[in-house]
């Protein structure tokens, strides 16, 4: 992905509310169902990490990261942006094409 479209993915996820909480549980089968869920849906989403230590934040966001397909747009601190990209999403739900 280009710095450019970083550059517009970071401007719309900017006013997001993250969707997707990481706890204790780590990456469980249903955190990555609803992340799953969440990118069809979405397309361009926030996720918080409630880990105190940044290492350990690190490897539960790469996990997420993996199982789920996604692109990472932006971290900072406990939260993730992620991005990828459905063609078949609905435009009431979607981001990218509301904004």
């Amino acid at each position: 992905m280009d710095s450019k479209t970083t550059k517009q993915l970071r401007r719309i996820a900017h006013h997001l509310e993250p969707v997707v909480s990481v706890g204790e549980a780590g990456v469980s089968e249903s955190v990555i169902a609803e992340t799953h869920r969440a990118l069809n849906d979405h397309e361009l989403i926030k996720v918080k990490i409630h880990a105190p230590d940044r290492a350990d934040r690190a490897l539960l966001g790469e996990a997420l990261v993996t199982e789920c397909a996604a692109i990472v747009v932006q971290k900072i601190g406990k939260v993730l942006v992620l991005y990828r990209p459905n063609p078949a999403a609905d435009r009431h739900l979607s981001n990218l094409q509301r904004s």
